[in-house]
């Protein structure tokens, strides 16, 4: 058996010394932000491509463009494309040419991307697909000579495509040929003569345009019917695998042509060394939520034909990698047995031959495989104990290696076929995310980029201290406190426990805008990582099972009973936020306990009945309730926020994306706020207009200072004092109910 590096995410932290004349970070900093995303390590290992991503000019959306930076280092970032909205970079397997998506714009509406390839010899670069849904996730073949890729895209969409284009040369030839010449008068009316339509022309135009009008209505005939931040599903256009020649220059047309057909999604991409041959894996099965989840791992050729079968694995597979030889694939996957809240992800090799047995090379390895933490500037969630390391793990016998170090989190990674040097982002505390290399293994690491640094060297961040405290019943739990840049222990400062979602995430090192803005305004922040959390192990991770919320929340206060007791807190002054699960534990938090002067939930869910009626996704399997609503009322009234509405004295206000199919509003914040209004207790409710769950990770860049400027201006009111108009229903001049507000003892509720 050949060995084979595999490299995964696991977790860490990092430290910068800030000079005290430095500015506080401020809310709209987020229009100055750059990101950096999907690097790509050329084939020689000499040069990485990264898509760079900024704030547009009206600050409604971000602009994506390629650069490049050398391994070597010593060199700042240069850019390579010009597009707007070009992403996705994949080197040719010669280095000479950089293939990538490109976006436009037509009449002001966004068009599907479309596959382009910039010369690295020097030339523009030029797009060279044309497809009616686009083209996505292209990969090279080995021998560079052409690209798989999938699209939506069926035969109608064509059909309907090549009619438009035969129209408009219709058009232009009729108008090329028409008559200069005026148009005889009518007799006596010194007016043009109406040329007279007959009966058939009219009929037959009305029919064209019958025959051509797309309804808009959809009938659904599927249980999930729609995914937050995509919209609603079309079973009419399912992601098929496509390829393409690769031309060398403008000049070289080509056509795309679709390898497979039929009604299910295909996906994952993976060439044979030889080019021959693609891999892909798809499920051919219709309604996939009645059964737990598999997947199924097919072939083709390249020049076409029937697909054939070669495995089906028990497990929802993710992250496929072909080894050097060619012979087996690696992939990231949870078992599905036993059916649980949380399973970790592990690391697994499957030979690519018919129904081989896939091997778990991470099963000693009680910690998360695959991503990294979570914050409000980077999406992906994983890792080990707060921290995300890069690791490898041989092939033979699963012995873990660290390749990387410290406080930070690794958040994507590249390596060329020889392995010879690796190319990663990092991200800490008080870093958005640069470009690293090593050369592995065992290499000291090198900064490739600083690229948020001339706006970060004005500010004056902190980094977060890490604490441990025990629980209730004598659990370990890990939190962070961000503290304002002048702290001083001396005196009292409120306070802002806040939430991660998931549940099955993690809170981290990595850098959390949000956080650093609430302690430049003068809170204290804790955020915890309470039982459910990932990182920690599979038992920690799966213990809330059919127990969620419940002794998380004993977590989360045993926290806030931590940073009270050390003596720089107004136990008077206490908030409360949180977002997705966070809204579900904000929400639960103020039904239990009245400590908390004011909260924030965001995104939330209030009901379980009428969550698991419309979510995006189903629970359909016994993850996490036994039995659907109508079976077990009771469980799910117990868990549901709602139902414990009548302690609430707590004044909130809700965060609401509109078009959120993950916590519909419906069964979330819109709820919560038509009770309390009921038994007026004060309560706002901000609603983003289409805005999906992502709000606050990729809303619209003013969507998401707005956000920030919501939760924190609350905060201040009811927390600080200071006048807000705009949440009250008749604005006054001073600020009502602060007397009232005073956190007290909370009768324990009935279950």
């Amino acid at each position: 058996m050949s060995r084979l590096a595999i490299y995964l995410f696991a977790l860490v932290a990092a430290t910068t010394a800030v000079p005290a004349e430095k500015r506080n970070i401020t809310e709209k900093d987020l229009f100055d932000f750059v990101w950096i995303g999907d690097p790509q390590i050329s084939p020689d290992g000499t040069r990485v491509a990264f898509v760079r991503v900024t704030v547009n000019e009206k600050k409604e959306g971000y602009n994506t463009s390629i650069w490049s930076v050398p391994v070597a280092g010593g060199e700042e970032p240069h850019q390579l494309t010009k597009g707007d909205h070009d992403a996705a970079p994949r080197w040719s397997p010669d280095g000479k040419f950089l293939l990538f998506m490109r976006a436009t714009e037509k009449d002001g509406k966004p068009e599907p991307p479309q596959l382009s390839i910039l010369p690295m010899a020097g030339g523009d670069s030029f797009v060279f697909t044309d497809l009616p849904k686009g083209a996505s996730n292209p990969v090279w073949a080995p021998d560079a000579k052409s690209i798989a890729f999938t699209s939506d895209t069926n035969a109608d969409d064509l059909a309907k495509q090549e009619k438009k284009k035969r129209k408009e040369e219709e058009l232009k030839k009729t108008v090329s040929e028409s008559s200069p010449s005026p148009t005889p008068a009518t007799k006596g009316s010194g007016k043009p003569a109406a040329t007279p339509k007959s009966e058939p022309d009219a009929a037959a135009k009305r029919a064209e345009a019958e025959a051509e009008h797309e309804s808009d209505i959809r009938v659904i005939t599927r249980a999930v019917y729609r995914e937050d931040n995509e919209g609603y599903t079309d079973p009419k256009h399912p992601q098929h695998i496509w390829v393409v020649p690769a031309p060398r220059s403008a000049d070289e047309k080509v056509q795309p042509k679709q390898l497979t057909f039929g009604r299910f999604n295909e996906g994952s991409i993976v060439w044979s060394k030889d080019s021959g041959k693609i891999y892909f894996t798809s499920l051919r099965v219709d309604e996939p939520y009645y059964e737990l989840p598999r997947t199924e791992l097919y072939s083709i050729s390249a020049s076409g034909g029937e697909p054939a079968k070669l495995n089906s694995i028990d497990m929802d597979i993710d992250n496929l990698s072909l080894s050097p030889d060619g012979k087996q694939i690696a992939f990231v996957a949870s078992t599905t047995q036993p059916i649980n809240s949380y399973t970790q992800p592990d690391l697994w090799v499957v030979d690519l031959t018919p129904n081989a047995k896939p091997r778990n090379l991470t099963a000693n390895f009680d910690f998360d495989v695959g991503a990294g933490v979570f914050g409000d500037n980077s999406p992906p969630r994983g890792g080990k104990e707060g921290n995300t390391i890069l690791a490898s793990f041989d092939v033979e016998s699963g012995k873990p290696t660290d390749l990387t170090k410290g406080n930070q989190a690794v958040v994507r990674f590249r390596a060329p076929d020889d392995r010879s040097k690796i190319i990663y982002t990092v991200s800490t505390a008080t870093r958005i995310g640069d470009l690293f290399g090593i050369d592995s293994p065992g290499g000291e690491s090198r900064e490739l980029t600083h690229i948020n640094n001339e706006l970060f060297s004005k500010l004056n961040l902190t980094e977060p201290e890490e604490i441990h405290y025990k629980t209730f019943d004598g659990k370990p739990i890990q939190a962070w406190v961000q503290k304002p840049p002048d702290f001083n222990p001396a005196k009292k400062y409120p306070l802002i426990l806040n939430i991660h979602g998931g549940p099955h995430a993690a809170y981290g090192y990595i850098f959390e805008h949000e956080f650093q803005w609430m302690a430049a305004k003068g809170y204290v922040v804790l955020y915890p990582n309470p039982r459910g959390s990932t990182t920690y192990g599979q038992d920690f991770g799966n213990v809330i099972q059919f127990h969620y919320p419940g002794d998380d929340y004993k977590d989360l206060m045993a926290g806030v009973d931590e940073v009270i007791r050390r003596g720089y807190i107004d136990d008077k002054k206490l908030g409360v936020t949180g977002g997705s699960g966070g809204g579900l534990l904000t929400n639960w938090v103020v039904g239990q306990t009245n400590r908390f002067a004011a909260a924030v939930s965001q995104r939330d869910i209030a009901s379980w009945e009428a969550w698991w009626y419309t979510a995006d996704f189903t629970l359909f399997q016994p993850s996490w309730f036994k039995a659907p609503p109508f079976e077990d009322e009771q469980d799910f009234k117990a868990r549901s926020p709602i139902t414990f509405i009548k302690n609430v004295k707590t004044p909130m206000m809700f965060i609401l994306g509109e078009a959120d199919y993950r916590t519909p509003p419906g069964a979330g914040g819109e709820e919560m706020f038509r009770a309390l209004k009921f038994r007026k207790i004060p309560t706002v409710m901000v609603r983003f207009p289409n805005e999906s769950h992502e709000l606050s990770r990729s809303g619209q860049p003013w969507h998401r200072v707005e956000r920030l400027q919501n939760i924190v201006g609350w905060f201040d009111h009811w927390l600080m004092g200071t006048p807000k108009a705009e949440y009250e229903v008749a604005p006054q001049e001073e600020v009502p109910g602060k007397k009232g507000n005073v956190p007290g003892k909370q009768p324990k509720p009935s279950r």
